[in-house]
């Protein structure tokens, strides 16, 4: 499904403990941008079953994915990188066919 790494896990921990607050995270995409989709990412307050969502378990926290999203997201790998004065999320997904010129949206 979705993998995580190292230093994305570190990040994802480092934020929850920042606000004092969360379960995890919840990835999905949105129909957006030039090419259709685009990668959303946000915080999960309460980890409460539903049947319509994919977990995924980490020690520290937990991910949870729409069904209706896996299908966009199988494979995904989340990084966090750090690039001169940006930093943030980078989703590298098997699924991409291409992405926008700006970056912000893809095609699967």
């Amino acid at each position: 499904m979705i993998s995580v790494t190292d230093t994305a896990r570190q990040q994802i921990i480092k934020l929850l403990q920042k606000r004092q607050k969360g379960a995890g995270i919840r990835i999905g995409v949105k129909t957006t941008g030039c090419s259709g989709l685009a990668y959303v990412l946000e915080y999960l307050d309460v980890n409460k079953f539903d049947p319509y969502e994919e977990i995924i378990t980490y020690p520290e926290f937990t991910i949870k994915v729409a069904r209706k999203d896996a299908v966009y997201l199988r494979g995904l790998v989340v990084d966090y990188v750090r690039q001169g004065l940006n930093e943030g999320f980078e989703f590298n997904n098997p699924n991409e066919r291409d992405r926008c010129g700006c970056g912000e949206s893809f095609r699967v």
